[in-house]
């Protein structure tokens, strides 16, 4: 109050409005916003492993389709028959084994014949060169080798195939080629053939892959020696006699019509199946 008794007038409180009650500024409230809620892994189709497998083994499973379709129909027009080998003559010209007990030599020469059939009638094989190569059929006593030039094998054709399956101081082990060759009588022999065949259908040629002609059951025997020769005996007015059947050699066994089989020879890496 004034010193006369009046009350002393109050300046105004600082505000937006005159006379109107001070208003207080509030500050809002800082609320963190929730971070989003992250998608689990594999929930993402085309960028999962699974997802990557899935369609590996679709893409794998119809390409399998489509070569069974493939090969089905090419069976259904073609009718594709492997080639038939027949082995219809086996001779031995020559078979010595050294007397050495260490290492002992083989010399020999095996006459062969066999009969190649081709029994489809649009499609042709086409042969690179042949390694001819044959064995006992004990231990495997190599006998020799040789080679036999390729050839195109046209439909329904028939082809004679001969080759001479030498050797010439090969190295033999003693105990095997003692007990598997025969200095007399027959023994049993296994001849193999090997060789890249490619199959042509019209203008097409498809890639070469190894087959093995396989023979076995195969029986040879060495020739005979010659017989001594006879001493002269002199005899007056002795009539000439007649040469004896057993003095002439006898000839070598001789296989006929021996079936062998065709196997395909797939190579992987260093390996060959």
């Amino acid at each position: 109050m004034s010193s006369n008794g009046k009350p002393t007038p109050q300046p105004p409180a600082a505000g937006n409005g005159a006379g109107g009650p001070p208003k207080m500024y509030q500050r809002p409230i800082y609320r963190p916003q929730q971070a989003p809620a992250k998608r689990r892994r594999g929930r993402s189709c085309p960028f999962s492993c699974c997802c990557c497998f899935f369609w590996a083994v679709l893409v794998i499973l119809l390409l399998a389709f489509l070569a069974a379709v493939a090969g089905g129909a090419f069976y259904i027009l073609y009718h594709p028959h492997r080639p038939v080998f027949t082995l219809s003559a086996a001779r031995v010209a020559k078979l010595s084994l050294s007397s050495s007990a260490t290492v002992p030599a083989l010399t020999s020469a095996i006459d062969v014949t066999l009969i190649a059939k081709n029994p489809n009638k649009k499609l042709v094989y086409l042969y690179d060169d042949f390694t001819v190569t044959a064995a006992t059929a004990a231990n495997a006593v190599p006998l020799g080798e040789a080679s036999v030039p390729g050839f195109t094998h046209e439909a329904a054709n028939i082809t004679v195939v001969k080759a001479t399956v030498s050797a010439s101081a090969l190295g033999v082990d003693p105990t095997a080629a003692s007990s598997d060759i025969k200095r007399s009588g027959d023994f049993p022999i296994t001849l193999d053939l090997e060789t890249n065949a490619g199959v042509k259908v019209g203008g097409l040629k498809t890639k070469k892959i190894g087959i093995q002609v396989h023979c076995e059951g195969v029986k040879v025997a060495a020739p005979a020696p010659p017989p001594a020769p006879a001493k002269k005996k002199k005899l007056a007015k002795a009539a000439p006699s007649p040469v004896a059947v057993d003095d002439v050699p006898p000839a070598a066994v001789t296989t006929v019509a021996r079936v062998c089989q065709v196997r395909i020879r797939v190579k992987i890496w260093k390996w060959t199946f």
